[in-house]
């Protein structure tokens, strides 16, 4: 670890102002964690007010060949944000502001620390809205949302973070601002940059600027409930639902440990089921009906218990906010557990549900499966106890099953978490030698130094 010289910190300092720069060990240590439950002590916390400041930090840290790792709130889970190497935890939270909504555009400009929450208000007011709606969105950052690629439930119908961002301005590993796209939403203009840097974890440039994608707020919505004999049904169903014409605003998957615990913890009003789907339509309301009867049409088949449509908007919410409450829920299974992303092609969901309940089996732990189906996306947790050695290692050996199965049905270990420290180790199985080559190589572009997050995804 590089030691924090004098000069260094004079150097710091100087680029930050007399309060950017904290170097008390407690006021430090809490930014040394994110939700992974993973914890390393930084050597200085650096508090940046401007892009300048951005520059002259990256400089000082080159000069003085200092890890950098950017936070927005700390909220992935994969390890992405915790500082392993130490050095400097660049927060983004001083960088907070709306630049811009330009409703003739329908585009946001923002700073890398406006909360996913503060957008979506100040976007509601003017009638648009962004897509990504992790559950996390009222205390997430957009920094935060670019760097995992977060998507959420609206994914489904209006895609994930990368699909929703026109252009960027980042710090490159040298200190240069580069300002990757357009806000346009076509452009046949040089690389695309701004696709890089998205999902990158932070591992190629500091994000300081970012122009959003807007989309006008639905006129209405409507939500279903379908109930399934069992997970087979339910993923047979998904199938149906995403080969139809009619595109969800939502799908929502539930298995039957989820759905006791949406309606026992969460206080959701649901009767027990082998699963559950939760599908919205939204859009013009004369469309609705329409809407609705085709994705009905689609929810029926083999294994179908019950079709509810949601009467009103406080059911709809109800249904809604269990689903959101699922995963803290799970601590009453179990104190610990593996919550892995995966994702894969929607037609192949039935057999990852299916190589779920054999993994399940076969380490004899509960293994609860939910999330945004529509976009083959399942969030699979391996439910153990920690302090007990057999379990943890049954818990290890179900999440190389699991991503043994998930790269074998043409799919990727991460939908919207990321890599972080957490998956770093598969990512070997995941790309070829020469993928993995290319990466370390467009790394080595962007960061020079390798100061940006070491130790991280590759």
């Amino acid at each position: 670890m590089p030691e924090l010289t004098a000069a260094t910190i004079a150097a710091l300092r100087d680029a930050l102002g007399t309060d950017g720069l904290l170097l008390d060990a407690g006021e430090c240590a809490v930014y040394g964690y994110d939700n992974s439950r993973r914890h390393a002590q930084p050597q200085a916390v650096a508090l940046p007010e401007s892009n300048e400041q951005v520059q002259a930090l990256v400089r000082a840290c080159v000069a003085a060949r200092l890890p950098m790792v950017a936070r927005g709130r700390g909220t992935n889970t994969t390890g992405a944000s915790v500082p392993v190497a130490g050095g400097i935890v660049v927060s983004f939270e001083r960088m907070d502001r709306i630049l811009a909504i330009r409703a003739a555009d329908r585009v946001a400009v923002v700073q890398p620390g406006v909360l996913n929450g503060t957008l979506q208000e100040a976007a509601g007011a003017q009638g648009f809205f962004w897509p990504p709606d992790p559950t996390s969105a009222p205390y997430c950052s957009i920094g935060g949302n670019l760097a995992c690629n977060a998507g959420g439930p609206r994914a489904v119908k209006y895609g994930a973070t990368r699909d929703n961002v026109l252009a960027l301005a980042f710090v490159d590993g040298r200190g240069a601002l580069i300002r990757a796209g357009a806000p346009t939403t076509k452009g046949a203009s040089g690389y695309d940059f701004t696709r890089f840097l998205v999902g990158s974890e932070g591992t190629l440039g500091l994000i300081v600027e970012a122009t959003l994608k807007l989309v006008p707020k639905p006129e209405a919505r409507r939500s279903l409930r379908a109930l399934y004999r069992d997970m087979d049904a339910a993923a047979a169903a998904v199938a149906r639902l995403m080969a139809q014409p009619v595109a969800p605003s939502m799908l929502e998957f539930m298995d039957a440990g989820c759905v006791k615990l949406a309606r026992e913890v969460g206080g959701a009003d649901i009767p027990e089921a082998g699963a559950l789907l939760m599908i919205e339509a939204d859009g013009a309301a004369e469309q609705l009906e329409y809407a609705v009867a085709a994705l009905s049409r689609a929810a029926r088949g083999d294994g179908l218990i019950a079709l509810d449509v949601a009467p009103d908007e406080a059911a709809r919410e109800a249904l809604w906010a269990a689903r959101k409450a699922l995963s803290p829920s799970l601590r009453t299974i179990a104190p610990g557990k593996i919550n892995e992303d995966v994702v894969v092609p929607v037609s192949a969901i039935p057999a990852l549900v299916a190589r779920v309940a054999e993994i399940a089996r076969d380490i004899d732990l509960p293994v609860l499966s939910f999330g945004h189906a529509g976009n083959g996306n399942l969030h699979v947790n391996i439910m153990y106890d920690p302090a007990d050695a057999a379990q943890s290692e049954r818990a290890q050996r179900g999440m190389h099953a699991l991503f043994a199965a998930v790269l074998a049905l043409d799919g990727q270990l991460s939908g919207e978490h990321g890599i972080g420290l957490a998956k770093r180790e598969f990512m070997a199985k995941a790309y070829s030698p020469a993928t993995l080559a290319l990466m370390r190589a467009v790394k080595a572009q962007f960061d020079p130094e390798g100061i940006f997050n070491p130790g991280k995804m590759l």
